[in-house]
């Protein structure tokens, strides 16, 4: 009989930066750690061991032909290892919300707190409907069509509407150079996830941040990870999906209060 063996990623390029105690950073689908966290990273590195790793298809990380939110898991557990953080605190931004569940239900015993921002435990029916546009405009190779989806879905109204009209080409274009190669692969992880199972048994301090103006994630999302999750604290801005854009001094203010708060 043939033994099938563990499928396992390669190792994930990743940025480390700062010295304390350790965070692990875990981005969203169809983004990268540049994009996710750039305005974050410093600030908790003034105080932080920041391990942030790029999955298979984003920044220099390359695409893998097999990825699973466990893979993942296990991905940023060895960068976690690699930087020698024996424990960390996640924070999960979208996607990144399902990979950081899945870390801590694998790994109770190297987690100290989580903060999950404009997440979900598993795809509902809008997340599902978008997710299958995603993967019709990037079959097609359609990166302009993409571009304007993600302005649709990723900002909200005021935010959007507010950009002078002789911008919106410019900024489209930018949109559009960053999709990062694995986008689809990384939808599929959300599609396919699961992660409502884990939540009760979640132990360790938790932070769900919802964002009220997401039509790609709906805020009732973090509702369900907030009220899922014994003890968890529940804070909102009101931003549309991509708040580290419209929002970003206000998101970060949240997260490193709770981490001071906590001794994390």
């Amino acid at each position: 009989m043939t033994q099938l063996l563990p499928i396992s990623l390669a190792p994930l390029a990743t940025t480390v930066r700062g010295s304390g105690p350790g965070v692990l950073l875990a981005h969203g689908a169809g983004g990268s750690i540049a994009g996710n966290y750039t305005t974050l990273i410093p600030s908790l590195a003034a105080h932080h061991t920041v391990v942030a790793p790029d999955y298979p298809g984003s920044g220099a990380t390359p695409r893998a032909d097999v990825l699973t939110a466990d893979l993942l898991a296990d991905a940023l557990v060895a960068q976690a290892d690699a930087a020698g953080l024996d424990t960390f605190t996640l924070v999960g931004y979208s996607m990144g919300t399902q990979v950081s569940v899945r870390i801590a239900a694998r790994y109770p015993e190297r987690v100290r707190g989580l903060v999950l921002t404009a997440g979900l435990a598993k795809a509902d029916n809008r997340v599902l409907a978008s997710l299958d546009l995603w993967h019709k405009l990037l079959d097609a190779g359609d990166l302009e069509g993409f571009a304007r989806f993600v302005a649709l879905s990723g900002f909200s109204p005021g935010f959007f509407n507010a950009m002078p009209e002789e911008q919106l080409p410019a900024f489209y274009s930018l949109l559009a150079k960053g999709v990062p190669a694995g986008a689809a692969e990384q939808a599929t992880v959300v599609q396919t996830t699961d992660a409502t199972a884990d939540l009760a048994g979640i132990s360790v301090p938790t932070l769900v941040i919802a964002t009220l103006q997401d039509t790609l994630v709906s805020p009732g999302n973090s509702r369900v990870l907030a009220d899922a999750i014994p003890g968890a604290e529940y804070a909102e801005v009101d931003t549309g999906h991509i708040v580290m854009a419209e929002r970003p001094e206000q998101w970060q203010k949240l997260i490193l209060d709770f981490l001071s708060r906590h001794g994390l």
